[in-house]
Order: structure tokens, then C-alpha cells, then sequence
């Protein structure tokens, strides 16, 4: 028997069918192993020797592939053709090593780029080993990955609380977002003029733009105003003109390579909207196989490339359907050869691609997503090896008799659309092009002018950031490698560094203070140059050019005595350095030129930054007298600086409803007194823009859905802590916005619970259960088995219990359940006693730890969250 291991149980039963009956198919499910959340993963003090753990889910699946490897005459090792498959691989490899399940059994390594019969069959025919070469460049990248978020993230703790986490390539591409932010803060607006006259030649009228006045060459900004500009408008319309020149150029374009990753994603963002983890999403479901007539079928080509080449045989299928479909003067002499100069050959793949073009989009009906990213390959991967447009490119010079003042019109004319007539690549940012068709005109013919007219124009600062051109730039620039954008920018997203309007990316105030922080104490680590350099070493990993050790080495002799340098200063120090750097943007000049720093409460006091738990603020130096305190990055002009203004009298209780401005955002509160009644803005909702109905709306919070159905229990809708909410009997479920708590109605409420405590979509910060044991015998509560960060544990209640090490949690039983929750409760906590129930779940991860003191503890877990 032939065992083959794959990474997606998606794709074992179309390689199964494809291999037949001596090959069993197992998937691993991606990575089987990684370096826990915790310190000493990764020990530099041991040569960075590395500590890997198997979770539940995956140790069950590796017994699965252990118990059918032992005795099996082949293991074929046939993860993914890249990088992360070949780890996966090792890490297999290395487990059932371990498991001793491998005497006598011949290991092999094999890679297709498509999940079709000729690619998987022809695949089986070259076997060959591990390629050590990129397994050193995984652990390099995730040691690196490891050790500047486990290292950098504390220091961001302790000095900057209120920040989530550094990472290796997070942190440089929040910094183009926040770089770009800052350079369109500092633009300034510029004023310019352009004249443009409708001109007819003995013909069809014509657009025509000034391009001499009284002598001299226009540049952009020599109308400057609306004097000038109006005085060579009247002088366009007083001049008789000719035409001196008429210029035809032939011109060709020719069709874009086929897609990389990059280069997918990139255009699914502009011509789909798919942000890059939603392409590539869809992107894998076509390469691991759709359903076509009661057969999985892979519709693509392998989705994490850096190639633009393509197999000879897509080459001449190519041909043949775009002969069949446009006609033989659509097919090029010669097929179309691109190539790229890979960083690293081994990781360079072909194209993506359709495994078949005969598979046209129209008559395959995906659905949804699949449908439309699979036509875009499709069209890219099709107009790739069509003949190029052929353009004629058209320019008419005009100039007066005194030769004082010309006029120029330009036009494309398209003489032969070629892959146009399929496909054009999208652009990021609007581009002033000419594109209108001009009329035939003799040169020497006179000129009449219909009609003049100057325009007034601003300069505009650079756009921010899309996900396409945001790719584009960390393509650019070398910052990490294409098949990481998606996490990167998800993470981006999820730590709320950054918010997205209208498809851009806008920094928040809390990445901005990140990565003001990093660029005043840890420079060098977030320069674009030192970030690509470093991506370049790793590629001579991959390429057996370097040692991967040393390249650590290297890395960690400059990195670690850098955050112990930090570690060392006071926080008042770090705040006074990122308040000094802030300064334009914390305390932007007033109209009236007055000091930017005096409290505007008290008019003494000094303003500054300061922090607490939830993070910086600023606030007044007479604290506590001046209690005066308002969030980084929102304005500050008098009264409305803080916040405080009246939105109206609540009708209910005649009492009045303030907005107000604290340290941690605006908030409406009703009333005074000594604990009234608050509500914070939610997200998404702005300060200026509140009025009586929405303070009410928030004042009212929770509101009453209805009652459920089956228990006659009200259903309440609010906003919480982590976001709006619906709640019913302790089972909370998210909703989608703010918006959506005023609306969402009972139906709707009923369903998303029940989706909720049924393990569906929509979960949020629960563990996934593995098994449900039944009520316990003591209060009929549920008792269940789930999987967690740090192992599979059992819940009832408050009370939490770890399943035995080494204990199949599938096996376990509801009278074992109860007596390690009855253990788990008797356990004293630090300062004698019982446990308290509801303390149980802080407390676990504590007394999991046999030796670290407590203090180190607590750094410990908070470690865990570090973005790696």
C-alpha cells in the first residue's frame, strides 16, 4: 500500500480516485505542528533551538496517518509545491520519525501545480526527497517571526500600553499606511489653470488645449490664478490659428503577463472589490477542486507563485481556443514567453492559470466569488497570449500668425483591438489620459475657434493606500513575500491598527502611535531597506547560499541588546520622546495663534501625553484639579475639544443628555450626579454628528428584540465591550455594525443565536467543542469538552478543566469529566483557599506553570497573544 499525504481533505478524494485502489490519501490539514505562544519557543542561548507542539486536533491526525503508514510499502509526502508545503512535510515526516512507524518504509517527496489525473499521475513519476534548503528557510522565517514578536510586543506593553503587537513584516507595512497619512497631512494644496477651446479645421469640431502663451511654454503652474488664465482664454479667442503639425505614430500594446499571487490580487481588488484574503480564499477552492458533473476537478493552477511562465501545453491549448473563439488574427506568430527573475528559483512556480481554457467561465455557472475570480484568470491567462492592440496616436499642433500662442489636441485611434477585445488591466488611480478620437485634418488648413474656457484646478495629495497598490508597494519595496499580504493586512485590520474608507486604508491613532514608537526607538527594524535586505538573506537560505543559523546569529547580536536598551528607559521618558514627535499632529496650530499646549479647561495647566491601561492620552499637568483630558489624534478647540455640549432634554425624565469627551473617546451621558447614566460612542459613529435621537438610542441600551419562541425569554440587543450584540440566556452573538442593534428583529435575532450555540459562523472568542458529555449530575448544566489555545480542556460553568495530557479527548467520559472539574474546583489559588468558580478561567494557564514565578507568568500569557 501507497501512502500519500496531502494538506486539504479537499483534494484526497479526487487524488484517490485519480491514483486508484493501491494509494490511500490522507490529509494533514495543513500544519501539524508549530512553536507554542509562549517564551523559550525559540532559545537563542541554544543555538535558537526550537520547541514544536502538536494540538489535539492535528495529534489525532497524525495517529490516522501513523497507524496507516506503519507497514505501508511508500509514504509520498505530496503537500503543496512551496515553501510552507514543504515544512508541512518535514514536520510529518519528523513526527511519525518519532512514532518509529517508518522501519522499512520508503519516504518520498512529490509536487504537482494542479489537481488534475495528468498532473497528479505525472507528479507520482518523479519523486525525490525533502528539499532541506527551503525547510531552513521556513525555520529562519518563523524563528525570525517569533522572536521579534515575542520580544518586540512585550516592550510595546510595558511602554505603550494599549498596543497589541509588533511584527517582522506587520509592523514596515503599517508604516506605509502611516507614512502615507503623514505625507498627506503635511500636503499643500496648490491652485493652477488650464485653458482648453473647441476648435473646427474645415470639419468636425475638436478639443484642443493652450500650450504657448505670449511667447513662452506653458508649465503646469504658470496659471496660477484666475486673472492670468481668463487673459489667455481672451487670447485663444482672439488668434487665428493653423494647423502646423499633424503627427500620426503607430503604436502597440501589448497583454499583461498571466497572474502571480501579487498580481491577483491586486486586480481582484480593483475590478472585483476582494480584499486579498478573499481572493485567496476563493483562489484555493479553485485550485483544491470544484464539483462538474459528479467529478472534484482542479480549475486552476497553484495560487502562491511568484512565475509568470507557462507549460507549453496551456501554451498551445491557449492558441487553439483563442483561434476558436476570436479568429486566427487574435493568435501571435509565436506564443508569448514571459519570464521573471525569480529571488529564488526553487520557489518560482508557473503562472496561475486555468488547468483547462477549454473550461470557458460562461458555461462552468460557479457561484458567487468562485464564478467571478475564476473568469478573471480566465480573461488574464487567455488575452496573455493574444496579438497586441495596434493604436494610432494622433497630434495636431495649432499655432496664431504672430506665433505667440499654440494649442495642441491629442487622440488615440485603436486600429486593432487584440487582447482588448477580452481583457485590460485595471489601474489603482485615476490617470488623465487622451483617449478621444480626432477628426481627419490637413496640415496648413486654417483654424476657427468656437469656443474658449479656463478651469480652475487644485493639486491633490497622494492617495492613501488601496489593498491593490498597498500589494504593489510591498512587492515594490521587498517587504515580505506575496503569499504572506493577506495575513499581513488582516492583522493590519483585526488589531485595529487601521480602518478601511471607501477601499483605502486609513490609519487608526493607535497604529500611528506604533509606529511612531518603532521609528523613534527601533528605526532600523522597520526601514524598508532593512526589511528587503533581510527577505533577500532569507531567499539565499532557500537557495542553499546561506546558513540559516547565521543569518539568526547575525540578526539577534544587534536586535536583543536594542529592546533591553528600551526596556530600560522610564515610560515618562518614551511618552515625552513620542509626545515631541507627535507635536504637529497632537497639538495642530489655532486659527488665533495662541499656545497649543495651555488646558482650555483650566488655563494654567500644560498639555502632555499620558497613559494608562487602556492606553496614551492627552491630558492637563494640574491633574487632579484639572481633570481635562481628551483621546489622541481628535482636534482641540475650546469647549468642543472635550467634548462636552448639550444634545437636548430626554423626554422621559426631563433630565438633559450631554456628549462628553474622556480619555478612552466620546460618550453620551444623562444627567449629573454622582453615577449617571453612560453610553460610549460605538465605532463607526462621529462626535459632530450626534444629536438627541442617537444619544437617546445609546442611553436606551440594551433593548428588547422580542421574546425567544421557545422559552418566552426576552431577547436583548447592545453594545458591549466587544462590539453589538445580541443575548439571549448567556449566549451572546455578534452583529454585523452599530446600526444593525436599532434594527435587527427577531427572526434574525433567533437565528444568529441558534447559529451561535450551534458552533457556526459568527463565533468570536469561543473555543470549538469537541465533544458534548451531558448534563451534570449536580445542576444539570452542560458539561463539555473543547479545544483551546494550550490543549483541549473540559467546561461547566465558570469551572474549567485540562484534559490529561496524552488523553484522547474524544474519549473521555462524563464521570471522568466531573471528577477533574470536582479536582480542578479544590485547587487552592495563590493566596490559599478554594477557587473561586468564576475565577476559574483566568486562573488555568497560572497553575499550568510549574516553576516560572508568578510575575514572569503573567508576561508569559501575555506573550501568547504577540503577533508572531
Amino acid at each position: 500500500m501507497n501512502i500519500v499525504v496531502v494538506e486539504s481533505p479537499g483534494k484526497a478524494k479526487p487524488i484517490n480516485k485519480y491514483l486508484g485502489s493501491d494509494y490511500k490519501v490522507l490529509a494533514s490539514y495543513g500544519h501539524v505542528r508549530d512553536l507554542p505562544a509562549k517564551d523559550g519557543s525559540v532559545r537563542p542561548d541554544e543555538d535558537f533551538d526550537m520547541s514544536w507542539e502538536v494540538d489535539a486536533k492535528s495529534a489525532k491526525r497524525l495517529n490516522e496517518i501513523a497507524a496507516a503508514a506503519k507497514g505501508a510499502d511508500r509514504l509520498i509526502l505530496a503537500t503543496d509545491p512551496d515553501r510552507e508545503g514543504e515544512a508541512i512535510s518535514w514536520h510529518v515526516l519528523e513526527v511519525l520519525r518519532r512514532k518509529k512507524v517508518l522501519a522499512g518504509v520508503t519516504v518520498q517527496r512529490v509536487t504537482f501545480n494542479a489537481i488534475t489525473k495528468a498532473a497528479v499521475t505525472e507528479a507520482m513519476k518523479a519523486p525525490r526527497d525533502i528539499d532541506m534548503e527551503l525547510v531552513d528557510a521556513y525555520l529562519a522565517r518563523r524563528a525570525l517571526d517569533y522572536l521579534v514578536g515575542f520580544t518586540l510586543s512585550p516592550v510595546l506593553w510595558r511602554k505603550l500600553p494599549g498596543s497589541r503587537s509588533a511584527g517582522r513584516v506587520q509592523s514596515v507595512a503599517l508604516r506605509l499606511v502611516v507614512d502615507r497619512e503623514i505625507e498627506i497631512e503635511k500636503f499643500k494644496t496648490q491652485e493652477y489653470w488650464t485653458v482648453e477651446a473647441d476648435v473646427s479645421a474645415g470639419g468636425d469640431p475638436f478639443l484642443a488645449r493652450l500650450t504657448k502663451h505670449e511667447g513662452k511654454r506653458l508649465t503646469k503652474f504658470d496659471l496660477a490664478n484666475e486673472t492670468s488664465a481668463f487673459a489667455a482664454r481672451d487670447a485663444v479667442k482672439a488668434a487665428t490659428f493653423t494647423v502646423v503639425a499633424v503627427e500620426k505614430k503607430p503604436a502597440r500594446r501589448s497583454p499583461p503577463p498571466p497572474f502571480t499571487t501579487s498580481t491577483l490580487q491586486q486586480e481582484a481588488s480593483r475590478k472585483l472589490g476582494f480584499n486579498a484574503q478573499r481572493t485567496m480564499q476563493a483562489a484555493q477552492r479553485l485550485y483544491e477542486g470544484i464539483d462538474i458533473g459528479g467529478e472534484t476537478v482542479g480549475l486552476i493552477t497553484y495560487m502562491r507563485t511568484d512565475g509568470v511562465q507557462t507549460a507549453p501545453e496551456a501554451l498551445d491549448e491557449a492558441r487553439e481556443v483563442i483561434g476558436g473563439l476570436y479568429g486566427r488574427d487574435y493568435v501571435p506568430e509565436k506564443a508569448r514567453i514571459y519570464s521573471t527573475k525569480a529571488k529564488n528559483a526553487q520557489e518560482a512556480h508557473e503562472a496561475i492559470r486555468p488547468t483547462s481554457l477549454a473550461r470557458n467561465p460562461g458555461r462552468l455557472r460557479l457561484d458567487g466569488d468562485l464564478g467571478r475570480l475564476y473568469e478573471l484568470i480566465w480573461k488574464r491567462m487567455i488575452a496573455s497570449q493574444m496579438e497586441s492592440a495596434r493604436i494610432e496616436r494622433t497630434t495636431i499642433d495649432l499655432e496664431s500668425a504672430d506665433g505667440k500662442t499654440a494649442l495642441r489636441a491629442s487622440g488615440d485611434v485603436t486600429l486593432f483591438d487584440g487582447y482588448l477585445a477580452v481583457y485590460e488591466e485595471g489601474r489603482d488611480d485615476a490617470e488623465d489620459e487622451a483617449v478621444s478620437k480626432l477628426p481627419p485634418v490637413n496640415q496648413g488648413a486654417q483654424a476657427k475657434v468656437i469656443a474658449s474656457r479656463a478651469d480652475q484646478h487644485f493639486t491633490e495629495p497622494p492617495p492613501r493606500y488601496s489593498e491593490a497598490s498597498l500589494v504593489k508597494k510591498m512587492e515594490e519595496l521587498g517587504i515580505g513575500r506575496p503569499s504572506t499580504y493577506a495575513s499581513v493586512l488582516t492583522v493590519l485590520r483585526d488589531r485595529e491598527y487601521v480602518r478601511m474608507d471607501k477601499n483605502r486604508f486609513v490609519p487608526e491613532d493607535k497604529g500611528r502611535l506604533v509606529t511612531i514608537f518603532l521609528e523613534e526607538f527601533f528605526l532600523r527594524y522597520v526601514e524598508y531597506d532593512f526589511t528587503a535586505d533581510l527577505e533577500e538573506k532569507l531567499d539565499k537560505v532557500s537557495a542553499g547560499d546561506l546558513d540559516w543559523k547565521v543569518l539568526l546569529r547575525e540578526f539577534w547580536k544587534e536586535f536583543h541588546p536594542k529592546t533591553e536598551e528600551i526596556l530600560g528607559l522610564t515610560t515618562r521618558s518614551v511618552l515625552d520622546t513620542l509626545d515631541e514627535a507627535l507635536a504637529p499632529f497632537l497639538y495642530p496650530p489655532k486659527a488665533d495663534g495662541s499656545d497649543v499646549r495651555v488646558c482650555p479647561t483650566c488655563g494654567t495647566g500644560r498639555l502632555s501625553m499620558k497613559t494608562s491601561r487602556f492606553g496614551p492620552f492627552v491630558g492637563c499637568s494640574n491633574y487632579p484639579e484639572c481633570r481635562y483630558t481628551r483621546p489622541i489624534g481628535q482636534a482641540e478647540d475650546g469647549e468642543q475639544a472635550s467634548g462636552d455640549r448639550e444634545l437636548g432634554v430626554d423626554p422621559d425624565t426631563g433630565m438633559t443628555v450631554f456628549l462628553k469627551s474622556g480619555r478612552f473617546g466620546a460618550y453620551v451621558q444623562l444627567g449629573e450626579g454622582e453615577k449617571p447614566k453612560r453610553s460610549s460612542l460605538p465605532k463607526g459613529w462621529s462626535a459632530p454628528d450626534m444629536d438627541l435621537e442617537k444619544g437617546l438610542r445609546l442611553l436606551r441600551l440594551p433593548r428588547e428584540v422580542g421574546l425567544h419562541p421557545e422559552d418566552s425569554q426576552p431577547i436583548l440587543a447592545g453594545i458591549g465591550r466587544y462590539g453589538p450584540f445580541v443575548q439571549h440566556n448567556g449566549t451572546y452573538a455578534n452583529l454585523t455594525g452599530a446600526d444593525e442593534v436599532f434594527e435587527v428583529g427577531l427572526n434574525r435575532a433567533v437565528a444568529l443565536l441558534a447559529e451561535k450555540r450551534a458552533g457556526g459562523a459568527g463565533r468570536r472568542g469561543e473555543a470549538a467543542a469537541l465533544k458534548d458529555l451531558g448534563a451534570h449530575p449536580a445542576d444539570g448544566a452542560p458539561v463539555r469538552v473543547l479545544s483551546g489555545r494550550y490543549g483541549p480542556y473540559i467546561k461547566h460553568g465558570a469551572t474549567n478543566a485540562n484534559v490529561p495530557r496524552g488523553t484522547d479527548p474524544q474519549a473521555v467520559t462524563l464521570e471522568q469529566a466531573v471528577a477533574l472539574l470536582a479536582e480542578r474546583a479544590a485547587k487552592p489559588t495563590g493566596g490559599g483557599g478554594k477557587r473561586k468558580p468564576a475565577r476559574a478561567a483566568k486562573a488555568a494557564p497560572k497553575a499550568a506553570a510549574d516553576k516560572a514565578p508568578a510575575k514572569k507568568k503573567a508576561v508569559a500569557k501575555k506573550k501568547a497573544k504577540a503577533e508572531a
